[in-house]
Protein backbone atom coordinates (compact mmCIF):
# COMPACT_ATOMS: atom_id res chain seq x y z
CA UNK A 1 0.00 0.00 0.00
CA UNK A 2 1.34 3.68 -0.51
CA UNK A 3 1.68 6.01 2.06
CA UNK A 4 -2.05 7.50 3.29
CA UNK A 5 -2.59 10.78 2.85
CA UNK A 6 -2.23 13.26 5.72
CA UNK A 7 -4.76 14.88 7.76
CA UNK A 8 -4.51 17.85 5.77
CA UNK A 9 -5.30 16.07 2.42
CA UNK A 10 -8.20 14.40 4.21
CA UNK A 11 -10.04 17.66 5.27
CA UNK A 12 -9.55 19.09 1.79
CA UNK A 13 -10.61 16.79 -0.11
CA UNK A 14 -13.26 14.50 1.66
CA UNK A 15 -16.57 14.98 1.95
CA UNK A 16 -18.30 17.69 4.39
CA UNK A 17 -21.48 15.91 4.11
CA UNK A 18 -22.21 11.76 4.06
CA UNK A 19 -22.74 10.24 1.33
CA UNK A 20 -21.26 6.49 -0.08
CA UNK A 21 -17.41 6.78 -0.71
CA UNK A 22 -15.54 4.41 -3.02
CA UNK A 23 -12.45 4.41 -0.56
CA UNK A 24 -14.55 3.42 2.27
CA UNK A 25 -16.01 0.74 0.54
CA UNK A 26 -13.05 -0.61 0.05
CA UNK A 27 -12.30 -0.40 -3.29
CA UNK A 28 -9.08 1.23 -3.98
CA UNK A 29 -8.88 4.06 -6.10
CA UNK A 30 -5.92 4.38 -8.78
CA UNK A 31 -5.29 7.78 -10.00
CA UNK A 32 -3.96 7.97 -13.63
CA UNK A 33 -2.50 10.85 -15.00
CA UNK A 34 -1.44 10.59 -19.31
CA UNK A 35 0.46 13.84 -20.75
CA UNK A 36 0.08 15.62 -24.10
CA UNK A 37 2.38 12.73 -26.25
CA UNK A 38 0.11 9.69 -24.56
CA UNK A 39 -3.04 11.14 -26.16
CA UNK A 40 -1.43 12.85 -29.15
CA UNK A 41 -4.04 11.05 -31.53
CA UNK A 42 -7.67 8.90 -31.74
CA UNK A 43 -4.81 5.92 -31.97
CA UNK A 44 -3.05 6.67 -29.10
CA UNK A 45 -5.90 7.44 -26.66
CA UNK A 46 -7.47 3.71 -27.51
CA UNK A 47 -3.95 2.61 -26.60
CA UNK A 48 -4.79 4.14 -23.23
CA UNK A 49 -8.21 3.64 -22.92
CA UNK A 50 -6.79 -0.25 -23.37
CA UNK A 51 -4.73 0.40 -20.12
CA UNK A 52 -7.44 2.37 -18.00
CA UNK A 53 -9.38 -0.67 -18.87
CA UNK A 54 -7.41 -2.96 -17.82
CA UNK A 55 -7.01 -1.13 -14.49
CA UNK A 56 -10.82 -1.06 -13.48
CA UNK A 57 -10.91 -5.15 -14.51
CA UNK A 58 -8.27 -5.36 -11.92
CA UNK A 59 -10.95 -4.42 -9.20
CA UNK A 60 -9.84 -0.79 -8.92
CA UNK A 61 -11.86 2.72 -9.07
CA UNK A 62 -10.28 4.44 -11.94
CA UNK A 63 -9.87 7.92 -12.08
CA UNK A 64 -7.82 9.37 -14.98
CA UNK A 65 -6.43 12.83 -15.69
CA UNK A 66 -5.09 13.95 -18.88
CA UNK A 67 -3.20 16.66 -20.54
CA UNK A 68 -4.38 18.69 -24.68
CA UNK A 69 -3.16 16.02 -27.44
CA UNK A 70 -0.05 16.46 -28.21
CA UNK A 71 1.10 20.30 -29.01
CA UNK A 72 -2.78 21.54 -28.89
CA UNK A 73 -1.44 24.14 -25.87
CA UNK A 74 0.87 25.41 -27.86
CA UNK A 75 -0.73 26.06 -31.00
CA UNK A 76 -3.46 27.64 -29.18
CA UNK A 77 -1.23 30.13 -27.56
CA UNK A 78 0.35 31.02 -31.33
CA UNK A 79 -3.46 31.40 -32.27
CA UNK A 80 -4.44 33.74 -28.97
CA UNK A 81 -0.79 35.80 -30.03
CA UNK A 82 -1.90 36.50 -33.89
CA UNK A 83 -5.46 37.57 -32.39
CA UNK A 84 -3.53 40.20 -29.79
CA UNK A 85 -2.13 41.42 -33.75
CA UNK A 86 1.13 42.18 -31.58
CA UNK A 87 -0.72 45.10 -30.19
CA UNK A 88 -1.25 43.78 -26.61
CA UNK A 89 -0.36 40.82 -24.60
CA UNK A 90 -3.18 38.39 -24.81
CA UNK A 91 -5.09 39.39 -21.53
CA UNK A 92 -4.27 36.15 -19.20
CA UNK A 93 -8.45 35.90 -17.98
CA UNK A 94 -8.78 35.25 -21.92
CA UNK A 95 -6.06 32.48 -22.54
CA UNK A 96 -7.07 30.51 -19.43
CA UNK A 97 -11.10 30.30 -21.24
CA UNK A 98 -8.73 28.85 -24.61
CA UNK A 99 -5.90 26.75 -23.20
CA UNK A 100 -8.53 25.16 -21.12
CA UNK A 101 -10.53 23.75 -24.14
CA UNK A 102 -7.30 21.51 -24.87
CA UNK A 103 -8.15 18.89 -22.10
CA UNK A 104 -11.72 19.01 -22.56
CA UNK A 105 -11.32 17.78 -26.16
CA UNK A 106 -8.83 15.20 -24.77
CA UNK A 107 -11.66 14.35 -22.06
CA UNK A 108 -14.11 13.59 -23.73
CA UNK A 109 -12.17 11.80 -26.05
CA UNK A 110 -11.05 9.23 -23.76
CA UNK A 111 -14.39 8.73 -22.49
CA UNK A 112 -15.76 8.01 -25.87
CA UNK A 113 -13.43 5.30 -26.33
CA UNK A 114 -13.55 3.44 -22.77
CA UNK A 115 -17.54 3.56 -23.35
CA UNK A 116 -16.76 1.89 -27.02
CA UNK A 117 -14.92 -0.82 -24.73
CA UNK A 118 -17.82 -1.95 -22.89
CA UNK A 119 -17.33 0.26 -20.27
CA UNK A 120 -19.35 3.05 -18.16
CA UNK A 121 -17.54 6.41 -18.08
CA UNK A 122 -17.87 10.07 -17.72
CA UNK A 123 -16.12 13.11 -18.13
CA UNK A 124 -15.64 16.36 -16.02
CA UNK A 125 -13.93 19.39 -16.62
CA UNK A 126 -11.45 20.86 -13.74
CA UNK A 127 -14.34 23.12 -11.77
CA UNK A 128 -16.90 19.87 -12.22
CA UNK A 129 -14.19 17.83 -10.18
CA UNK A 130 -14.54 20.41 -7.16
CA UNK A 131 -10.91 21.80 -8.56
CA UNK A 132 -11.04 25.24 -6.51
CA UNK A 133 -7.94 27.79 -7.00
CA UNK A 134 -6.37 31.08 -6.06
CA UNK A 135 -7.30 34.25 -8.46
CA UNK A 136 -4.23 34.08 -10.61
CA UNK A 137 -4.58 33.15 -14.47
CA UNK A 138 -2.43 31.09 -16.17
CA UNK A 139 -0.70 29.66 -13.37
CA UNK A 140 -3.40 29.09 -10.52
CA UNK A 141 -2.56 27.06 -7.70
CA UNK A 142 -5.03 24.88 -5.98
CA UNK A 143 -6.00 25.68 -2.73
CA UNK A 144 -8.58 23.29 -1.97
CA UNK A 145 -10.59 20.11 -3.46
CA UNK A 146 -14.08 18.74 -3.58
CA UNK A 147 -14.15 16.10 -5.67
CA UNK A 148 -18.39 15.04 -4.69
CA UNK A 149 -18.77 14.64 -8.27
CA UNK A 150 -16.50 12.60 -8.69
CA UNK A 151 -16.99 10.03 -5.75
CA UNK A 152 -20.79 9.77 -6.89
CA UNK A 153 -19.88 8.50 -9.98
CA UNK A 154 -16.83 5.96 -8.53
CA UNK A 155 -19.67 4.79 -6.73
CA UNK A 156 -22.07 4.25 -9.61
CA UNK A 157 -19.11 1.65 -10.71
CA UNK A 158 -18.05 4.76 -13.35
CA UNK A 159 -14.55 5.29 -14.83
CA UNK A 160 -14.08 9.30 -13.87
CA UNK A 161 -11.93 11.11 -17.08
CA UNK A 162 -10.68 14.28 -15.80
CA UNK A 163 -9.53 17.56 -17.92
CA UNK A 164 -6.25 18.53 -16.23
CA UNK A 165 -4.78 21.88 -15.76
CA UNK A 166 -7.76 23.49 -14.70
CA UNK A 167 -9.98 24.42 -12.45
CA UNK A 168 -12.17 26.97 -10.88
CA UNK A 169 -11.01 30.21 -8.91
CA UNK A 170 -13.51 31.27 -5.60
CA UNK A 171 -14.45 33.96 -7.64
CA UNK A 172 -15.94 31.32 -10.53
CA UNK A 173 -13.51 32.02 -12.72
CA UNK A 174 -11.51 29.63 -15.20
CA UNK A 175 -8.11 29.14 -14.15
CA UNK A 176 -5.16 27.23 -15.55
CA UNK A 177 -2.46 25.80 -13.40
CA UNK A 178 0.74 26.71 -15.33
CA UNK A 179 2.93 24.04 -17.24
CA UNK A 180 2.29 20.46 -16.10
CA UNK A 181 -0.20 21.65 -14.09
CA UNK A 182 -2.11 18.24 -15.02
CA UNK A 183 0.23 16.36 -12.96
CA UNK A 184 -1.10 18.78 -9.99
CA UNK A 185 -4.59 18.04 -11.00
CA UNK A 186 -3.78 14.42 -10.86
CA UNK A 187 -1.75 14.19 -7.83
CA UNK A 188 -4.10 16.59 -5.74
CA UNK A 189 -7.45 14.32 -6.57
CA UNK A 190 -5.26 11.53 -5.39
CA UNK A 191 -4.77 13.14 -1.93
CA UNK A 192 -8.57 14.00 -1.95
CA UNK A 193 -9.92 10.46 -2.58
CA UNK A 194 -7.21 9.06 -0.57
CA UNK A 195 -6.09 7.32 -3.62
CA UNK A 196 -3.51 4.15 -3.18
CA UNK A 197 -1.29 5.97 -5.52
CA UNK A 198 -0.89 8.34 -8.85
CA UNK A 199 0.40 6.86 -11.58
CA UNK A 200 1.79 9.90 -13.80
CA UNK A 201 2.10 8.30 -17.79
CA UNK A 202 4.45 10.10 -20.29
CA UNK A 203 6.70 9.12 -23.04
CA UNK A 204 9.64 8.17 -20.72
CA UNK A 205 9.73 5.27 -18.26
CA UNK A 206 10.56 7.73 -14.95
CA UNK A 207 13.39 9.59 -13.85
CA UNK A 208 16.77 10.00 -14.76
CA UNK A 209 20.26 11.48 -13.60
CA UNK A 210 19.57 14.10 -16.07
CA UNK A 211 17.83 14.74 -19.92
CA UNK A 212 19.16 11.59 -21.78
CA UNK A 213 18.92 13.56 -24.76
CA UNK A 214 21.64 15.19 -23.50
CA UNK A 215 23.64 12.95 -21.22
CA UNK A 216 24.14 9.87 -22.97
CA UNK A 217 24.89 8.38 -19.64
CA UNK A 218 22.45 9.50 -17.66
CA UNK A 219 20.84 6.43 -15.16
CA UNK A 220 17.16 5.92 -14.52
CA UNK A 221 16.90 6.64 -10.79
CA UNK A 222 13.95 3.58 -9.54
CA UNK A 223 13.34 5.15 -6.05
CA UNK A 224 13.36 9.26 -4.95
CA UNK A 225 11.77 10.98 -2.16
CA UNK A 226 9.76 13.81 -2.62
CA UNK A 227 12.03 16.27 -1.52
CA UNK A 228 15.12 15.90 -4.06
CA UNK A 229 12.42 15.33 -6.79
CA UNK A 230 10.39 18.76 -5.65
CA UNK A 231 13.83 20.72 -5.82
CA UNK A 232 14.48 18.94 -9.83
CA UNK A 233 11.24 19.78 -10.69
CA UNK A 234 11.79 23.26 -9.74
CA UNK A 235 15.20 23.34 -11.50
CA UNK A 236 13.48 22.22 -14.91
CA UNK A 237 13.36 18.97 -14.74
CA UNK A 238 9.82 17.86 -16.62
CA UNK A 239 9.12 14.10 -15.79
CA UNK A 240 6.31 15.63 -13.16
CA UNK A 241 5.97 19.54 -12.13
CA UNK A 242 6.99 20.58 -9.17
CA UNK A 243 3.82 21.77 -7.76
CA UNK A 244 2.51 17.98 -8.35
CA UNK A 245 5.19 16.92 -6.23
CA UNK A 246 4.85 19.08 -3.23
CA UNK A 247 0.88 18.04 -3.30
CA UNK A 248 2.68 14.66 -2.39
CA UNK A 249 4.98 15.77 -0.04
CA UNK A 250 2.59 17.08 2.35
CA UNK A 251 -0.61 14.79 1.87
CA UNK A 252 1.90 11.39 1.83
CA UNK A 253 0.46 10.44 -1.63
CA UNK A 254 3.00 7.95 -3.74
CA UNK A 255 3.60 8.71 -6.98
CA UNK A 256 4.91 6.09 -10.03
CA UNK A 257 6.29 7.39 -13.18
CA UNK A 258 6.19 5.57 -15.99
CA UNK A 259 6.21 4.92 -19.78
CA UNK A 260 2.45 5.09 -21.36
CA UNK A 261 3.96 2.92 -24.32
CA UNK A 262 6.03 0.46 -22.06
CA UNK A 263 3.26 -1.78 -20.66
CA UNK A 264 5.26 -5.30 -20.36
CA UNK A 265 6.54 -7.16 -17.77
CA UNK A 266 9.61 -5.63 -15.85
CA UNK A 267 8.91 -2.18 -16.90
CA UNK A 268 10.64 0.33 -15.53
CA UNK A 269 9.47 3.05 -13.18
CA UNK A 270 10.34 5.77 -10.43
CA UNK A 271 8.19 5.46 -7.35
CA UNK A 272 8.62 8.51 -5.47
CA UNK A 273 7.57 8.31 -1.69
CA UNK A 274 7.94 10.94 0.99
CA UNK A 275 10.89 9.35 2.32
CA UNK A 276 12.70 7.04 -0.03
CA UNK A 277 15.51 4.50 1.17
CA UNK A 278 18.47 6.25 1.91
CA UNK A 279 16.88 9.19 2.01
CA UNK A 280 17.47 10.04 5.24
CA UNK A 281 21.75 9.67 4.35
CA UNK A 282 23.43 13.04 6.19
CA UNK A 283 26.58 12.35 3.16
CA UNK A 284 26.94 13.66 -0.38
CA UNK A 285 24.77 12.22 -2.50
CA UNK A 286 24.88 13.59 -6.14
CA UNK A 287 21.45 12.31 -7.77
CA UNK A 288 21.03 14.19 -10.80
CA UNK A 289 21.90 17.40 -13.64
CA UNK A 290 19.20 19.11 -13.83
CA UNK A 291 19.10 22.32 -16.47
CA UNK A 292 16.50 24.61 -17.65
CA UNK A 293 16.63 27.05 -20.38
CA UNK A 294 14.62 30.61 -20.57
CA UNK A 295 15.36 32.24 -17.77
CA UNK A 296 16.62 36.01 -17.22
CA UNK A 297 18.72 37.54 -14.47
CA UNK A 298 17.23 40.29 -12.98
CA UNK A 299 19.81 42.87 -11.52
CA UNK A 300 19.02 45.68 -9.12
CA UNK A 301 21.59 48.13 -8.51
CA UNK A 302 21.63 50.74 -5.65
CA UNK A 303 18.86 52.52 -5.01
CA UNK A 304 16.28 50.09 -6.14
CA UNK A 305 14.08 48.85 -3.30
CA UNK A 306 13.16 45.40 -2.25
CA UNK A 307 9.92 46.12 -1.81
CA UNK A 308 9.77 48.66 -5.06
CA UNK A 309 10.68 44.62 -7.14
CA UNK A 310 8.45 42.65 -4.94
CA UNK A 311 5.33 44.95 -6.14
CA UNK A 312 6.51 45.27 -9.78
CA UNK A 313 6.52 41.21 -9.87
CA UNK A 314 3.22 40.97 -8.49
CA UNK A 315 1.50 43.52 -10.80
CA UNK A 316 3.25 41.94 -13.85
CA UNK A 317 2.28 38.30 -12.73
CA UNK A 318 6.25 37.33 -12.62
CA UNK A 319 7.47 34.13 -10.80
CA UNK A 320 10.98 34.49 -9.15
CA UNK A 321 13.60 32.06 -7.27
CA UNK A 322 16.85 32.76 -6.01
CA UNK A 323 16.33 36.22 -4.67
CA UNK A 324 19.69 37.72 -2.94
CA UNK A 325 19.20 41.16 -1.38
CA UNK A 326 20.96 44.09 0.54
CA UNK A 327 21.47 47.88 0.96
CA UNK A 328 23.87 47.45 -2.11
CA UNK A 329 21.10 45.67 -4.71
CA UNK A 330 20.63 42.27 -5.50
CA UNK A 331 19.66 39.67 -7.94
CA UNK A 332 16.95 37.39 -8.81
CA UNK A 333 16.06 34.27 -11.30
CA UNK A 334 12.78 34.94 -13.46
CA UNK A 335 12.16 31.24 -15.14
CA UNK A 336 9.74 32.16 -17.87
CA UNK A 337 7.77 28.89 -18.92
CA UNK A 338 4.68 30.16 -17.30
CA UNK A 339 5.01 33.73 -18.77
CA UNK A 340 2.36 33.97 -21.64
CA UNK A 341 4.22 36.69 -23.51
CA UNK A 342 7.58 38.26 -22.34
CA UNK A 343 8.51 40.65 -24.31
CA UNK A 344 5.41 42.69 -23.33
CA UNK A 345 6.35 42.16 -19.49
CA UNK A 346 9.99 43.04 -20.14
CA UNK A 347 8.75 46.40 -21.56
CA UNK A 348 6.30 47.17 -18.54
CA UNK A 349 9.33 45.69 -15.77
CA UNK A 350 11.83 48.65 -17.90
CA UNK A 351 9.04 51.28 -17.50
CA UNK A 352 8.14 50.33 -14.05
CA UNK A 353 11.77 49.85 -12.99
CA UNK A 354 14.23 51.47 -15.66
CA UNK A 355 17.37 50.73 -13.25
CA UNK A 356 16.51 46.90 -13.56
CA UNK A 357 19.17 44.93 -15.14
CA UNK A 358 17.51 42.05 -17.67
CA UNK A 359 20.52 39.77 -19.03
CA UNK A 360 18.92 37.01 -21.26
CA UNK A 361 19.79 34.23 -23.21
CA UNK A 362 21.00 32.57 -20.37
CA UNK A 363 19.81 28.72 -19.02
CA UNK A 364 20.18 27.37 -15.49
CA UNK A 365 22.28 24.10 -14.92
CA UNK A 366 22.01 22.58 -11.70
CA UNK A 367 23.62 20.14 -9.19
CA UNK A 368 20.78 18.05 -7.52
CA UNK A 369 20.71 15.56 -4.14
CA UNK A 370 21.29 15.32 -0.14
CA UNK A 371 24.16 17.00 1.63
CA UNK A 372 25.58 19.28 -0.96
CA UNK A 373 26.49 22.41 1.24
CA UNK A 374 27.48 20.38 4.14
CA UNK A 375 31.18 20.91 3.66
CA UNK A 376 33.04 23.61 1.24
CA UNK A 377 34.24 20.95 -1.66
CA UNK A 378 30.71 20.51 -3.57
CA UNK A 379 30.64 24.12 -4.58
CA UNK A 380 34.32 24.24 -5.26
CA UNK A 381 34.16 21.04 -7.23
CA UNK A 382 31.00 22.63 -9.15
CA UNK A 383 33.25 25.78 -9.37
CA UNK A 384 36.12 24.21 -10.88
CA UNK A 385 34.23 21.87 -13.41
CA UNK A 386 32.66 25.00 -15.05
CA UNK A 387 35.75 27.23 -14.79
CA UNK A 388 37.95 24.29 -16.50
CA UNK A 389 35.40 24.44 -19.51
CA UNK A 390 35.78 28.18 -19.61
CA UNK A 391 32.42 28.58 -18.60
CA UNK A 392 31.78 31.69 -16.98
CA UNK A 393 28.53 31.82 -14.44
CA UNK A 394 26.53 34.63 -14.46
CA UNK A 395 25.11 33.99 -11.02
CA UNK A 396 25.90 30.82 -8.74
CA UNK A 397 23.67 29.57 -5.54
CA UNK A 398 23.93 26.83 -3.14
CA UNK A 399 22.04 24.83 -0.96
CA UNK A 400 21.53 21.60 1.00
CA UNK A 401 19.66 19.87 -1.78
CA UNK A 402 21.11 22.04 -4.93
CA UNK A 403 23.92 23.51 -6.51
CA UNK A 404 23.47 26.10 -9.69
CA UNK A 405 24.29 27.91 -11.53
CA UNK A 406 23.36 30.35 -14.95
CA UNK A 407 25.32 30.37 -17.82
CA UNK A 408 25.14 30.88 -21.36
CA UNK A 409 22.26 28.96 -23.54
CA UNK A 410 24.95 27.88 -25.97
CA UNK A 411 27.10 26.08 -22.96
CA UNK A 412 24.38 24.40 -20.81
CA UNK A 413 24.38 21.05 -22.45
CA UNK A 414 28.02 20.31 -22.60
CA UNK A 415 27.76 21.84 -18.73
CA UNK A 416 25.39 19.49 -17.93
CA UNK A 417 27.80 16.59 -19.52
CA UNK A 418 30.70 17.89 -17.27
CA UNK A 419 28.82 17.97 -13.85
CA UNK A 420 27.17 14.41 -14.55
CA UNK A 421 30.62 12.97 -14.79
CA UNK A 422 31.80 14.36 -12.26
CA UNK A 423 29.12 14.30 -9.61
CA UNK A 424 27.33 11.35 -10.84
CA UNK A 425 29.30 8.73 -12.66
CA UNK A 426 32.20 9.84 -10.38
Amino acid sequence: MAEQPSNRAQQEGSPSEPGASPAKAGRPIIVQKYGGSSVADVDRIGKVAERVVAAKRAGNDVVVVVSAMGKTTDGLLALARQAANAAADPPRRELDMLLSTGERVSMALLSIAIQARGFEAISFTGSQSGILTNDRHFDARIIEVRPFRIEDELARGRIVIVAGYQGMSYRREITTLGRGGSDTTAVALAAALGAERCEIYSDVDGVYSADPRVVPDARHLPELDCAVLQEMAECGAKVVCAQAVEWARRSGVALYARSTFDAGPGARETVVRRFAPGSASPTLTARAIVAEGNVVLARAHGGLRLDELLRAAGELGLGFRDLSFGPGGGALVIPLLNVPEWQGAKRKLAALLPSLELVEGLAAVSVVGDGLSATAEPLARFVEVLGRAGFAPRFTVAGPLRLGALVDAADVAAAQRLLHASFVEG
